[in-house]
């Protein structure tokens, strides 16, 4: 296998990615932040050395990436980058170990929002930058990479999507760059627009900034130890709202732009996940209602926040969810394992996977009773093909062993069977928040064993990579071709 077009593009996002710490870096500078203009360092010898191997493979030829040159540039990306993102937090503030650098930079680029910092209010306002950066970054690169990659290389049934008009591999550029332009722009104008919002309902600008780059990633990283607290009120509508709109396909806002408005709840996608998140808001407004929780106004607030920020796996949090009760939380914990639409920032199984499962147990229930119908499985009124409905049914089996033996792997470290499993639960579905005595106050998992670390981190990484695509380079087939 040529892994000279793999190189290549992982240089030159390397470089981009050198290139916004000097900018982090400026303005720490000019904001009397850490000093030895960290950033600025780290930036330049990011540059210079992932220029090196840009310019080292510019002699290959990156239209005709493969298959499996495809595989391994996905998971390259999210392997690599957050070690050249971990570099600023190692020698600069907070000064972190490796594990904890290499896990906030995985947790940024994987947009899942669990953090090992625990005092973030003391900061330096490039640190904070740099980490919503990194998740803005780590999301737009997961849709493009959901819409151009994985449908051709059949990961979780994405090749579902190829209908959309994403067929790309084998001639992936330059269609894939049109594709990745429509999608930056959109990307773009979400990100603007939530940056105006923010600022118009009362947040500060640094805030504004840092929270809408990780409101339209589904990221969840704040600059304080607070979260949302710290903005309660109308900003939570406001947040909600983003939230929502980050958790649909974005290919909708490109085909709304274009002219084609009705598309967006023509989505299967759309009207199930705005369904599904409305019936849990009720279910838990009318419980926490029923239990005295406060006066209405707050407790509708204050859920439908909460269950959208965990609904689309951003992670904020405005209030101690796991006060609520244990109704509640199973629905909270259900909601984290749902997830958003495919081909948005949100993460988890998403909806698409489970509306293809439940027409798979339908057909199933239907062959036991009258085992000589003919049940065609369809979608949105479009068919399901058996390699669709087997992909996902193995993405399901693969998620859930994953689970299992993350939360097994972290129990054997010590902590407890809730710090355990909730660990598990939001570093796999990339939710952010985990609960349990070790979990510090402000949401920090600083006092977690290393080896925890470690194996949430590889959590991570498969739950961003929707498993098959971390999965598949374990095999020996894989690089024997």
């Amino acid at each position: 296998m040529d892994m000279r077009p793999v190189a290549n593009i992982v240089g030159w996002l390397a470089a981009i990615m050198g290139l916004l710490m000097i900018a982090c870096g400026l303005l720490d500078h000019f904001s009397g932040g850490q000093p030895g203009d960290v950033f600025i360092v780290s930036g330049l010898a990011v540059m210079m050395l992932a220029l090196c191997v840009a310019v080292a493979t510019a002699n290959c030829h990156i239209r005709f990436l493969d298959r499996r040159q495809a595989f391994l540039l996905t998971t390259l990306v999210w392997t690599a980058l957050p070690a050249v993102g971990a570099l600023p937090f190692v020698i600069g503030a907070p000064q972190a170990s490796l594990v904890d650098a290499y896990f906030e930079a995985m947790s940024g680029m994987t947009t899942t929002g669990s953090t090992v910092f625990p005092h973030l209010d003391g900061l330096p306002m490039g640190v904070l930058l740099w980490r919503g950066l990194l998740q803005w970054l780590g999301g737009l690169g997961i849709v493009i990479v959901a819409m151009i990659f994985l449908p051709t290389m059949r990961v979780g049934g994405m090749q579902f999507f190829l209908a959309e008009g994403f067929d790309t591999l084998g001639k992936i550029m330059p269609r894939a760059i049109d594709i990745a332009k429509y999608l930056l722009g959109v990307y773009v104008l979400l990100t603007l627009a939530c940056i105006m919002a923010y600022s118009v309902f009362g947040m500060g600008l640094f805030d504004a900034l840092v929270h809408a780059l990780t409101t339209i990633s589904t990221g969840g990283f704040s600059t304080t130890d607070a979260s949302f607290a710290a903005f309660s009120g109308s900003l939570e509508y406001v947040s909600a709202f983003f939230m929502v709109l980050a958790s649909l396909p974005l290919v909708r806002f490109v085909q709304l732009l274009q002219g084609q408005p009705g598309q967006v709840f023509r989505d299967i996608q759309v009207r199930t996940y705005l369904r599904w998140l409305g019936i849990a808001s009720l279910a838990i407004i009318l419980h926490r209602w029923a239990m005295g929780q406060g006066s209405l106004p707050d407790i509708i607030r204050g859920t439908v926040f909460n269950i959208v920020t965990l609904f689309s796996g951003t992670g904020y949090a405005s209030e101690d969810v796991s006060a609520w009760g244990s109704f509640s939380f199973v629905i909270i914990f259900i909601a984290g394992l749902v997830g958003g639409c495919t081909g948005s920032t949100a993460c988890s199984i998403k909806i698409f996977r489970w509306l293809v499962l439940k027409e798979s147990i339908k057909a199933m229930i239907t062959r036991m009773y009258s085992p000589r119908a003919v049940y065609l499985l369809r979608l949105d009124n479009r068919p399901l093909g058996e390699d669709v409905v087997d992909s996902v049914i193995a993405f399901f089996t693969l998620f859930i062993l994953t689970l299992g033996l993350t939360s097994v792997g972290i129990a054997l470290t010590g902590l407890s069977f809730q710090t355990s499993v909730t660990a598990a639960w939001t570093s796999v579905a990339n939710i952010g928040p985990a609960f349990g005595e070790a979990v510090g106050a402000s949401g920090s998992m600083e006092a977690f064993p290393t080896t925890a670390k470690w194996i949430m981190i590889f959590g991570m990484l498969a739950g961003r990579l929707e498993i098959l695509s971390l999965y598949v380079l374990l095999t020996r087939r894989f690089w024997v071709g």
